[in-house]
């Protein structure tokens, strides 16, 4: 691809004759080189927009880690203060 990316047809053509190629399978070849790195960007933006949706992921689930954690903290606080309440003035089940 180097070699050929200077020349013009004519030049283009001897290159090919003496190398057994036909002009058209360097085109496919520079095609496919071109194409290369838009697939290598095109991997690159789906990777990100990936990692965008793991990120919003994590976030959501570390909020939700945060309510549940609060909920059990509160929940036992109540207990402890409940089994004080029924220590202090007695259970009244009982």
């Amino acid at each position: 691809m180097v070699e050929t990316a200077a020349l013009n047809d004519a030049e283009l053509g001897e290159y090919c004759r003496k190398r057994g190629l036909y002009p058209e399978q360097i085109q496919a070849w520079r095609s496919a080189c071109e194409h290369a790195n838009d697939w290598a960007g095109e991997r690159a933006r789906r990777s990100q927009g990936e990692h965008t949706e793991l990120r919003r992921q994590v976030r959501d689930l570390q909020r939700d880690l945060q309510h549940k954690e609060k909920a059990l903290a509160e929940t036992a606080a109540l207990l402890v203060l409940s089994k004080k309440a029924a220590a202090i003035w007695g259970d009244e089940d009982a």
